[in-house]
């Protein structure tokens, strides 16, 4: 199973992230989505999208009539996956010193969380669970250039594998 990670969109999905999403299975996105045309462009190739509230997801930062898909957003998710459950959370209420501890404190079960907030592209598998950050798939803070994560997951093995479009000028 072909599974899209990103995070911080923003409101501004990057349209190379978005040709990826349509050659996945899900697409989990990490919190910070921004409007509904994030939502739909990663839905346009019929993935299975899952998307939490991030800290900027909030009525006053999206746009006036979309309050219905705000809303049905949720503070984290629990996706089972073939060889194991992946959480998605947004990683704000977690200080950047100790968030990955306490992520695989908060959720032992999990083979690996995926969070957002810092816009810093992450992959941390040296211990279970794996604690991935997907970067800025949007405009906000890229550091680089929009990121993303590709997982794929089978029964006994899971492989993530870095995305980062360089900047358009």
């Amino acid at each position: 199973m072909r599974v899209l990670l990103l995070s911080d969109t923003h409101g501004q999905l990057d349209a190379r992230i978005a040709a990826l999403a349509r050659d996945c299975d899900v697409v989990v996105h990490a919190g910070d989505v921004g409007n509904t045309t994030v939502l739909e462009a990663l839905r346009a190739g019929g993935a299975n999208v899952i998307a939490i509230r991030g800290n900027n997801d909030v009525a006053s930062k999206w746009p006036r009539g979309e309050q219905a898909a705000l809303d049905a957003l949720e503070d984290e998710a629990r996706v089972g996956l073939p060889g194991g459950t992946l959480i998605a959370v947004h990683g704000d209420r977690y200080t950047p010193a100790t968030r990955h501890a306490r992520l695989r404190r908060d959720y032992p079960d999990a083979r690996a969380i995926v969070y957002g907030h810092s816009h810093r592209l992450v992959v941390d598998d040296a211990a279970m669970p794996w604690i991935l950050n997907p970067g800025a798939a949007g405009r906000a803070r890229t550091y680089g250039g929009p990121s993303c994560l590709l997982l794929e997951a089978r029964a006994k093995v899971w492989r993530v594998e870095p995305h980062r479009s360089a900047i358009a000028r």
